[in-house]
């Protein structure tokens, strides 16, 4: 994406601020592949955000049938980069299924998501948790343990 260049006014970091020089774009016009899954959120975030147009990108985000119609569009050049498994560009470069060089400069997540919410619904979480002998929470907790708390507060139409 945008290259930046970073160089301190002075010898640490806290004795001056730091400056980015803004160098030039070889291409502002991206479409960014997706599956629809969780872990695109950060595409999806930073395009809400307006995250890409503070660079200067003009970013299409567009969603993609499956993880072999992603890769294919990547290799072919109709998507310019993609959210994609994080085996994949390594699968592709070393051969296995499509061969191809893949490039991976930012990694999304650490191949995990999760459900945040707040200490309220954690609260009301609890009782529906299994507990180890100790008594704290057995990991990894799963997300049935919160439908029963969504179910209650979803009203009741009559």
């Amino acid at each position: 994406m945008r290259n930046l260049f970073l160089s301190l006014a002075a010898t640490t970091a806290l004795a001056g601020p730091a400056f980015a020089e803004l160098l030039e774009l070889e291409k502002d016009e991206l479409t960014f592949g997706f599956i629809k899954l969780t872990d695109m959120a950060p595409l999806a975030v930073a395009y809400e955000n307006g995250y890409f147009l503070d660079e200067g990108l003009f970013v299409t985000l567009e969603a993609q049938a499956n993880w072999k119609v992603l890769l294919d569009g990547v290799i072919d050049g109709q998507l310019d980069g993609a959210h994609m498994l994080a085996g994949q560009p390594l699968a592709a470069t070393i051969g296995y299924g499509t061969e191809a060089h893949i490039v991976t400069p930012f990694s999304m997540d650490l191949n995990g998501n999760g459900i945040t919410v707040s200490n309220d619904v954690w609260e009301k979480m609890l009782p529906h948790i299994p507990k180890m002998d100790d008594g704290r929470p057995q990991h990894p907790i799963s997300a049935s343990t919160l439908a029963p708390v969504v179910e209650d507060s979803v009203p009741v139409r009559r």
